[in-house]
């Protein structure tokens, strides 16, 4: 009797915490495969219904794919015309909206994506995959994403950005390479309250792919695990990421290509202005300025967990914490 209690017990705790990470979304474990009809309901994914979203398709198919299963294809064409202002084109594809991360939350992501082609050789805005802040009515401003993977002149590069921090003392400008140790080649832009930061480039990369980044910031470090973001006519390319915003200065994000660790970014991370939400939340597809031209991304194995192991698929490569 007595170890029957004590059983029931367990089960009882074990029914508590399981019911606790139920209802709490930095707790939960999504995956998808894309290897159905639809979005899995394991992935809490969904493809946004708006009018830069119509400029759009996403398809379920398994003629490209990762692992011979089925994969997204998204895709993106010209929607804008010249009258438009602030016009732009996507394809993305977006997290449940109840099952967000807390914003001072740390989680990670993967994901899998291989670039068609052509691949976009122009200098213009390309994303693939961003990550943001909730915006609630009463924010004030645009506000960019804290972490993006991008495309310039058919190079990929991550940015991260975060509300304006003044210059230190003597900052070098016009070659980001002066920066010091301790700096990151930045882009300020006071008339908005934020700062852009270059964490992370292909090898392909030189100083005139990033003509924006012409002074340096102690705000924000990176650590150079001496590895390069893949170029984006490498194949499929699977990312490991983590994300903790920390506009105080307490941000950290890691990223992983390919299962190579490429940057550790530590410092003033995301936004913290007033009338934004409480949540991060990412989304992922071709998302650019208008263009003339048709693009496609492919993308695979979603998941999303608050240990490294389950997005790594490996204990061994996780960072220390």
């Amino acid at each position: 009797m007595r170890a029957k209690i004590v059983l029931l017990a367990i089960l009882a705790a074990i029914s508590r915490v399981a019911s606790a990470r139920a209802g709490d979304p930095g707790q939960e474990v999504l995956r998808d495969g894309f290897d159905g009809k639809d979005f899995s309901p394991s992935g809490r994914l969904y493809y946004r219904e708006n009018y830069e979203q119509s400029a759009g398709s996403y398809e379920f198919q398994s003629e490209v794919s990762r692992d011979g299963g089925g994969a997204l294809k998204l895709s993106v064409k010209p929607l804008c015309t010249t009258t438009k202002k602030d016009c732009s084109e996507r394809a993305e594809v977006w997290e449940r909206t109840k099952h967000r991360v807390p914003y001072t939350q740390g989680v990670w992501y993967g994901f899998a994506v291989k670039f068609a082609d052509p691949i976009p050789s122009g200098d213009h805005r390309y994303l693939i995959a961003q990550w943001k802040r909730e915006i609630g009515p009463d924010a004030k401003g645009d506000f960019s994403p804290f972490l993006a993977i991008r495309l310039n002149n058919g190079k990929l590069f991550a940015t991260v950005e975060t509300n304006y921090v003044a210059p230190p003392t003597g900052s070098a400008s016009g070659d980001p390479k002066s920066c010091g140790d301790t700096q990151t080649p930045v882009w300020y832009r006071p008339d908005t309250n934020q700062m852009r930061a270059l964490i992370a480039t292909d090898p392909t990369w030189t100083k005139d792919d990033g003509g924006e980044f012409t002074s340096c910031t102690n705000a924000i470090t990176v650590t150079d695990h001496g590895n390069k973001l893949p170029t984006p006519d490498s194949g499929w390319i699977d990312f490991a990421i983590y994300t903790k915003p920390g506009p105080d200065g307490s941000g950290r994000i890691e990223i992983f290509a390919n299962d190579k660790w490429i940057v550790t970014v530590k410092g003033h991370i995301g936004h913290a202005d007033v009338g934004l939400g409480k949540n991060q939340y990412f989304k992922f597809g071709p998302y650019r300025d208008a263009d003339t031209t048709n693009w496609t991304l492919y993308y695979d194995d979603f998941r999303r967990s608050p240990n490294c192991g389950d997005v790594l698929g490996s204990t061994a490569l996780c960072p220390a914490e």
